[in-house]
């Protein structure tokens, strides 16, 4: 199982890991009756185990909007929780690809070592969430035939983004799995790299505040830091 990751000085943003104290897990789980007797979700209270970072609702005006993504053998259920913010242990950044590797199904190990080194290239930094994440993190069977991998590239303002996308599409195309995933710039804010990929002249741009429209320009000037 992967260990956690370290401390990360810095507001909880899209796909950040949450760890909650445990008097925070009993507050967070007492609006759910239901939850607060699951066998499962005790235990991942219990070990201490991560939630994520998600949007928070409209009628969600305080506190912390957090998931917690079961496992296949649970259902794939989908829970929202409301944390306090002082309840909140610290927050850090998804698994790396090279932490989560060694969770990975053998038959896709070729395709992270051809995407490490693509990583190395393009000098970006790639994380995953999904079911790998969650694999590694917990040690739970979350990645199944029909998963894919889902990766989040944390480009630079020198990042060639064009380049970046059309060397994983080439990835791609002899992949056992798919491709799945977002490029993340600088200011926090990601688009999916396979719409990136396609030239739209508009960009659905994701950030922990809103999904927006974005001009294709304004995100690559945003991603640069400009």
């Amino acid at each position: 199982m992967t260990s956690p990751c370290k401390h990360v000085e810095r507001p909880a943003g899209r796909h950040d890991l949450v760890f909650v104290r445990p008097e925070g897990w009993r507050a967070m789980l007492d609006p759910h009756g239901d939850l607060a007797c699951d066998p499962l979700v005790l235990h991942w209270a219990e070990l201490g185990w991560p939630t994520v970072r998600r949007r928070a609702l409209p009628s969600e005006a305080t506190g912390l909007a957090l998931g917690l993504p079961l496992p296949p053998s649970a259902g794939k259920k989908r829970l929202s929780l409301l944390a306090d913010l002082d309840d909140i242990a610290r927050v850090a950044r998804p698994p790396s690809l090279r932490q989560a590797r060694v969770s990975a199904p053998l038959w896709w190990r070729p395709t992270l070592d051809r995407i490490d080194e693509l990583a190395l290239r393009h000098s970006v930094h790639v994380r995953v969430f999904g079911s790998l994440a969650w694999e590694a993190l917990t040690g739970l069977g979350y990645v199944t035939a029909g998963s894919d991998l889902d990766l989040l590239f944390e480009t630079r303002p020198d990042t060639d983004l064009d380049r970046l996308v059309m060397d994983l599409a080439a990835i791609e195309r002899d992949a056992p799995m798919r491709l799945d995933g977002e490029l993340m710039g600088a200011d926090g804010a990601a688009v999916n790299w396979r719409e990136f990929h396609g030239g739209a002249s508009e960009l659905l741009v994701k950030s922990i505040e809103s999904v927006v429209l974005l001009d294709r320009d304004r995100f690559i000037a945003g991603a640069k830091g400009s």
